[in-house]
């Protein structure tokens, strides 16, 4: 199993997929409320989905080394306790 290391800190790295959310917010958004979107900011490619683990995982498969951040469409966060 590989280990995952952060290339970026914390804050860089919600800054950078932030930035890349409103890039792609108007093809990505109509019809996709509430899905999960996992985004590679190195790349810029990502992934929709309906859960976390398998939108990840369909993302890791085409960059191994992506710096992965995941949003749910409409909503402030992916999950709320």
């Amino acid at each position: 199993m590989t280990t995952r290391v952060p290339k970026y800190r914390m804050e860089d790295h919600a800054r950078m997929a932030n930035e890349l959310y409103e890039k792609i917010r108007p093809i990505i958004e109509p019809g996709n409320h509430g899905k999960i979107l996992a985004v590679d900011v190195d790349s810029e490619d990502y992934e929709l989905g309906d859960d976390i683990l398998s939108t990840g995982d369909r993302l890791l498969a085409r960059h191994p080394d992506a710096q992965m951040w995941t949003f749910r469409i409409g909503y402030p966060y992916v999950y709320r306790i």
